[in-house]
């Protein structure tokens, strides 16, 4: 694969049409944002003032989860490089100011985690200079909005005025750490603390959702059944299986699309054996089963119900936070969670953003509150995917546009729907979580 097809692509998120070539989708999961790219985050009348600012981002660009059978681990390296491509002109300082983190104080078992990837040969999952070069940018950008423009926080800020999140991956605690160095420049340590989240669905105590599981069971054997429909695809599987020389059920086990993502990703060729090679083709059957699987899945609705049930508690957390701040509340104003794919796209669906782009490496959903100086009283909130203003897309303001000039949605409108349109959407009588997730008959 050459260089050349590595151009940028900045498509909307969700207002083009769906994409069915499985090379350019893919080059849409690999890219690279720039600081550059089109950016809505921060728009809004003068009158207008920010309150606060929530953050979910996906981690950036990892090595692998699984490794192909019998094939050689693609060698990538995980060092940090400053001269190296990519290049961020603050990638030197950020090293130097990670090394100096040890003492930092974070929530178990955090404290255990490397604060940058540092691996000749990456190891499995771990997060490459790709990937901390994607939310230096991130973290650049936002500065420069709500930092710099909007002046959301003062220059003596306080550590209860962050509110930060992670997994208890790797990846993830050091994408954080690479936006907040990218938003805040030479923090002081003493200010950060992440607190530890063990549910990629960030549920916090609200965990148990027999409901929610068995949407996700039936989601699951949706995905079984297609798949089983697909004899191209287990054409495909089958030949790669020869040319590794394994049952095609070990490599179908052993996930190969997320290797040879990366492989491709990174211009590096895809593997070969004494039996042949897997090929570009190969790789453009089971991606262009991925973009069908994903068609299916919105008309089926199953995703939908378990992203509903999935998403409530995050949700209900960010509009918990986002009324004490219209209280004049000036704890937690910039929240941030580093997250995963299965964060990101219950919350998309959830929304009733249905047509949104997977969560590609490093993507990010901002919600923005904000305070209108000629009423003080109301409050309107913005949401964007990836720098692209979806407000409108949403299940809970897709009309509100029309009867208001406002660039955003009344705040009341997103605590309505978390409150009480996520259940109703959802079919049954129940008014409230607990009851929603413990639904008899369902």
């Amino acid at each position: 694969m050459s260089s050349k097809s590595r151009k940028r692509i900045m498509p909307d998120p969700v207002t083009e049409p769906p994409v069915t070539d499985p090379v350019y989708e893919a080059l849409l999961y690999c890219n690279i944002p720039s600081v550059a790219e089109r950016s809505m985050e921060g728009h809004a009348p003068h009158h207008f003032k920010l309150v606060s600012v929530h953050v979910f981002i996906r981690h950036g660009d990892r090595y692998p989860l699984y490794v192909i059978p019998k094939t050689k681990r693609p060698e990538i390296d995980c060092t940090l490089v400053a001269n190296r491509k990519p290049y961020h002109p603050k990638l030197e300082a950020f090293i130097s100011h990670m090394s100096k983190g040890s003492g930092a104080s974070f929530e178990s078992p955090l404290n255990s985690l490397p604060l940058y990837p540092n691996h000749p040969l990456c190891e499995m999952g771990e997060l490459t200079q790709t990937g901390v070069v994607q939310h230096l940018q991130n973290g650049q950008l936002l500065r420069d909005i709500y930092l710099k423009k909007h002046k959301l926080l003062p220059n003596d800020w306080s550590a209860d005025q962050l509110y930060l999140e992670t997994t208890g991956k790797s990846r993830t605690l050091q994408s954080g750490l690479a936006l907040l160095y990218g938003f805040l420049p030479d923090f002081d340590w003493k200010k950060i603390y992440f607190r530890h989240q063990p549910s990629a669905l960030f549920c916090s105590g609200s965990c148990y959702c027999p409901v929610r599981n068995q949407y996700l069971e039936k989601e699951q054997r949706r995905q079984y059944l297609l798949r089983l429909k697909n004899s191209q695809l287990e054409k495909t599987y089958g030949e790669m299986a020869k040319i590794v020389d394994v049952p095609t059920k070990q490599l179908r086990a052993a996930n190969p699309i997320d290797s040879m993502l990366c492989h491709f990703c990174h211009n590096v060729s895809f593997p070969c054996t004494r039996n042949g090679c897997v090929d570009m083709e190969h790789f453009k059957v089971i991606k262009t089963h991925q973009i069908e699987d994903e068609r299916e899945r919105r008309e089926k609705k199953l995703y939908f119900g378990y992203s509903l049930l999935g998403a409530h508690p995050i949700l209900n957390q960010t509009i918990g936070r986002m009324q004490r701040a219209t209280e004049g509340r000036k704890e937690e104003l910039f929240a941030l969670y580093s997250a995963h794919d299965v964060t990101l796209s219950p919350v998309l669906s959830a929304l009733g953003l249905s047509e949104a782009r997977f969560p590609r490496f490093a993507a990010r959903l901002i919600f923005e509150l904000w305070q209108d100086r000629e009423k003080p009283s109301e409050h309107s909130v913005r949401i964007l995917y990836n720098g692209v203003d979806v407000t409108f897309h949403t299940s809970f303001c897709q009309d509100h546009h029309k009867r208001s000039p406002k660039p955003m949605c009344p705040l009341e409108n997103l605590v309505r729907f978390v409150k009480r349109d996520m259940f109703v959407a959802l079919g049954g009588s129940g008014t409230n979580y607990y009851d929603a997730c413990h639904r008899e008959g369902f």
